[in-house]
């Protein structure tokens, strides 16, 4: 029996991807989450096989949680889920240990096909964020403004635009205050930003927060 944990902020949309999960007598959803924090604790308490997250959760993204497993050690492949048609989200998961990445427009076609890859030791990327990156890189386009941030200072820019402290990130992320004011720090840096007000804003067109 191959265990899946659910994650995402919307009861309906958690609700939609149990069904189809459900729709296969050998698979069972060990666990639910509404946020990356619980993610991470219902991965850590039943060790499932795949982790469905969507990629824009409250205090721990999807990238964030895949980069929490990935530091565990679990044998547990991560399935991103996102409505933003964004190659640069593409880039970061790869970047943060994902192995697949489906739009939720796409689940209730291609969810089983996704989890199977996933479980077979395959990748599963949608195709066509596939596609665009590959132009991309083909094309020689220079990402390099827009991937200057690691995934834990996107992890801490993120909590930042939700209106967390720097002692309440630490508590969330398990990083020391100091740790937390050197990641702001250096965000603000390369994004050669001054002020909070410029990392919400930031946040917000990264998708990372909900305006």
């Amino acid at each position: 029996m191959k265990r899946i944990v659910i994650a995402d902020d919307h009861e309906v949309v958690r609700s939609g991807l149990r069904a189809i999960v459900e729709t296969r007598s050998d698979w069972i959803v060990s666990g639910e989450a509404t946020n990356g924090e619980q993610a991470v604790a219902a991965a850590s308490e039943t060790r499932p096989d795949v982790v469905i997250a969507d990629y824009s959760m409250p205090l721990m993204n999807g990238l964030e949680v895949s980069r929490r497993l990935k530091s565990m050690r679990l044998r547990t492949e991560v399935l991103i889920l996102t409505m933003h048609e964004n190659e640069e989200l593409l880039t970061e998961a790869i970047l943060a240990g994902v192995r697949g990445f489906l739009f939720k427009s796409d689940a209730s076609k291609h969810l089983i096909f996704a989890i199977e890859a996933l479980l077979d030791g395959r990748p599963y990327f949608t195709g066509v964020l596939l596609e665009k990156l590959l132009h991309e890189y083909q094309a020689g386009k220079d990402s390099t403004s827009d991937m200057l941030l690691t995934a834990r200072e996107q992890g801490v820019v993120q909590l930042i635009a939700e209106g967390h402290t720097n002692k309440s990130i630490g508590v969330i992320l398990k990083l020391s205050v100091k740790t937390v004011e050197t990641h702001r720090a250096s965000a603000m840096r390369k994004l050669r930003m001054s002020s909070t007000a410029e990392l919400v804003r930031y946040a917000i067109r990264r998708k990372l927060v909900s305006p």
